[in-house]
């Protein structure tokens, strides 16, 4: 689509002002769209007020409506919470309140309101809007405002984004908090798993979601619970029954903890709620385990908020400042939300109705339109978890006679092994044998190949690294080797899990398919690298942890900071030649540039760099934050910059570097990484199974796949999940510097200038359009989103 870019240079917010409040529950970064919003509506010359406590303060004014600076939301950024209050306000609810409210902005001269809050906060702010002239009218009649003001501010434009940790709002896939929460649901059940592990416990834990089963269906995914109960989809009748039985065969495999996530929320089919302590008392009765039960209440609501986080609500306060002054009086109240990766404009009320609709649908028992209606990424999550946690008995697997190997390939990525276990289970599901092969195609050549079950892969989800072992080389060296290991195993199929040596070897092996026919098998590359580099795809397993790992030790850096007073670090992150996690990084830790391979920069970008830190050593935000991507010059080295800032720096800021090495590609996998890679791996695996059926020549009784559609790279691109076949991908590559020729996030690179004060222009041709809330077919659910 090629479309004349749309600069928001012509968009001016001169003579606007924008009230931005919180309201309803806290969530880890509305800080981070607080912080966007007033950095942008003061970069377009518009005034911008803080509404402290929600709707409270702006039907009380006074001091809670206040103008706000560049510098007051300096350093909230990494802050959980909201730094500007939020409160449950009754008043608000009368039209008495409202009518104060709407006189307290029109005495500042806000007529554009930004909201950050759940549903209920977003249905009260267009109720507002609707209210808005006949309150002013009434506000004129009252003699309280004069009928210049009636005409002057007749219009109020309303802009939502949705701070909530259960993710309970339909049409956005992720709300700002949730990413969080997860983090928080999983750092617990990880210390818990060590625990139960020794005494060979049984652990209950209750997660928050009172009308919503989202944190505990994805932690269950991400952690492999045993069980999980959610409101949406309650356990059929003789649940109990069933859920002993799968507790005690796990025990019987020899696994030593059994682990249960209940929402908060959760019923029966009959309405009725299913409680932790009434799952523990149950295990205890029926099968004597040792249980316990965890209930996380508000552990899940605090804490810094994630990486993934901090740039979706950075992403939406920005967008929701370019929708408040594109919006005209003809414009219905929007939400800013999230599609796949991309920011969409949606009409609030089809969010909030739809919302509504699912509670409907759950109230009168209509639990399968209740999913459908959550939509196609919840589906898919439940889908995957059904998938994946149930074993069938042996007896009643399909038998294919097909065998599958997976591999990792390239240098470690958090994440890989959550992709291999729901590789394992999936092809076990669909009645294949499984092949793990150990240390790559290497590990391949000399024959170290083994079959994996089920209970093998136990226990992976939170395991960093590659618990198969992952080497760099190439298979081109041991082309021979392979084949023959192939042919003794009689492979039908591979599945390639890896970063750009794992695209590169594909590459490999369909280009000496002519010489050799053990390769004429479907084969699928699953992209997994910390540097997020590889072509076809706009995110790689592993990445997100990575950015994780950066951000966090750039907050601790930062903090270090606070007690000397002018100080700026420079800091040089991994990635190859590809910016991702600089940038990113960059964008998430609030640092003031990024120096990156993509966007070449010379002497004069680092004079102005320095330059610009020293204004900003002026202000009362004494300190800076460079990231450096480690191959983005070779000239211009961390030292050479770290050298360079310090002697033009004398005087009036100090200088420190840090090379963060190696602590980028450990750990253990976000929760992202671990969801993303189990659901990928996964619909790569039916995609296997499909190709091999077709594949499969009865004649010959052979796979033989010889088509450049049966070797494909799965990748997430803008919102959908695509197979596209490595050979076609050859043309959208820069082999030199191993990355894709066009990469997504560097269109997100203006906006860490603008929120780090620089002039600069921002494209912003895919924003703009409203758009509807779909309900999609449940056959869309299987094809389309992560």
């Amino acid at each position: 689509m090629d479309h004349q870019p749309k600069f928001f240079e012509n968009l001016s917010g001169t003579g606007k002002a924008i009230g931005v409040l919180t309201s309803g529950g806290d969530a880890q970064g509305m800080n981070a769209a607080v912080r966007a919003v007033v950095r942008m509506g003061i970069y377009v010359k518009a005034k911008v007020y803080f509404v402290y406590e929600g709707y409270q303060g702006m039907v009380d004014g006074g001091d809670n409506i206040v103008e706000v600076s560049w510098e007051s939301v300096s350093s909230i950024l990494q802050v959980g919470g909201t730094v500007i209050g939020s409160a449950r306000c009754k008043s608000f609810r009368t039209r008495e309140g409202r009518l104060q409210a709407a006189y307290n902005l029109v005495q500042r001269g806000i007529t554009n309101l930004c909201v950050i809050g759940g549903d209920g906060s977003l249905t009260g702010a267009n109720l507002f809007r609707e209210e808005w002239s006949g309150l002013l009218e009434e506000l004129a009649q009252k003699g309280k405002i004069d009928e210049e003001a009636v005409k002057k501010y007749a219009y109020l434009n309303i802009v939502g984004m949705v701070g909530s940790i259960d993710n309970d709002f339909c049409g956005t896939d992720m709300t700002i908090g949730t990413d969080s929460a997860l983090h928080r649901i999983i750092e617990v059940v990880d210390a818990i798993m060590t625990t139960a592990q020794s005494h060979q416990r049984t652990f209950v834990l209750e997660v928050m979601g009172r009308h919503c089963g989202y944190l505990a269906l994805v932690s269950a995914l991400a952690c492999g619970a045993d069980w999980v109960f959610i409101p949406e989809y309650p356990p059929e009748e003789g649940w109990e029954d069933t859920m002993c039985v799968k507790l005690s065969e796990n025990r019987a495999r020899k696994k030593r903890l059994n682990i249960i996530i209940v929402a908060e929320g959760a019923i029966d089919c009959h309405n009725k709620p299913i409680t932790s302590e009434k799952v523990k008392d149950l295990v205890v009765q029926r099968l004597g385990f040792d249980t316990r039960v965890t209930i996380l209440g508000h552990v899940q609501r605090g804490g810094t908020p994630s990486a993934f986080d901090r740039i979706l609500a950075s992403r939406m306060g920005v967008e929701a400042v370019l929708a408040l002054l594109e919006a005209t009086p003809a414009t219905p109240a929007c939400v800013v939300s999230l599609s796949g990766n991309q920011a969409v404009r949606l009409p609030l009320m089809e969010c909030v109705q739809m919302t509504q609709e699912v509670q409907k649908a759950m109230d009168e028992g209509r639990f399968v339109e209740a999913v459908r209606l959550r939509g196609r990424s919840f589906e898919n999550n439940l889908n995957t978890y059904k998938l994946l946690s149930h074993k069938k008995p042996d007896a009643e697997l399909p038998k294919t006679n097909f065998n599958v190997a997976v591999l990792n390939v390239g240098a470690p990525a958090a994440g890989m092994n959550a992709a291999v276990r729901a590789a394992v289970r999936v092809g076990i599901t669909e009645g294949h044998k499984m092949f793990a092969v150990i240390d790559g195609f290497e590990g391949f050549a000399r024959g170290k190949i083994k079959e994996i079950s089920w209970g093998d892969v136990g226990g992976w989800t939170g395991q960093g690294g590659s618990i198969l072992g992952t080497k760099r080389t190439l298979p081109a060296k041991y082309l021979e080797k392979i084949a023959d290991q192939m042919r003794t195993n009689n492979i039908n199929a591979l599945m390639v899990i890896g970063g750009f040596e794992a695209y590169e070897s594909c590459l490999q092996l369909h280009e000496a398919r002519s010489r050799f026919e053990e390769f004429c098998v479907p084969v699928c590359v699953l992209p997994a690298t910390i540097s997020n580099n590889v072509p076809g795809t706009d995110f790689s397993i592993g990445a997100d942890t990575s950015l994780n790992a950066i951000v966090e030790t750039c907050d601790r850096i930062k903090q270090s900071a606070s007690g000397t007073k002018r100080r700026v670090f420079i800091i040089e992150t991994m990635g190859g030649f590809c910016g991702y996690l600089a940038n990113m990084g960059a964008l998430a830790a609030g640092a003031d540039a990024a120096y990156i391979f993509e966007e070449q920069f010379d002497i004069r970008e680092l004079q102005a760099n320095v330059e610009h830190l020293t204004e900003k050593m002026k202000t009362s935000i004494q300190r800076g934050l460079v990231l450096r991507n480690e191959n983005c010059n070779e000239n211009y080295t961390t030292d050479f910059i770290y050298q360079l800032y310090s002697e033009e720096g004398k005087g009036v800021f100090d200088c420190r570097k840090n090379v963060l090495g190696h602590m980028q590609q450990g750990g253990a996998p976000s929760p992202f990484d671990r969801n993303f890679g189990t659901k990928i791996s996964a619909k790569a695996m039916q995609w296997i199974s499909k190709k091999l059926k077709e594949t499969y020549r009865k004649g010959a009784g052979k796979v033989f796949a010889n088509t450049d559609d049966s070797v494909c790279l799965l990748g997430m691109r803008r919102r959908n999940l695509v197979f596209q076949p490595v050979a076609e991908l050859k043309t959208e590559t820069d082999f030199v510097h191993r990355i894709p020729k066009e990469q997504w996030w560097l269109k997100l690179r203006p906006l860490m200038k603008i929120l780090a004060k620089y002039k600069t222009s921002y494209d912003v041709s895919d924003s703009g359009q409203l758009e509807h809330v779909a309900i999609h077919s449940p056959k869309e659910a299987e094809t389309g989103a992560i």
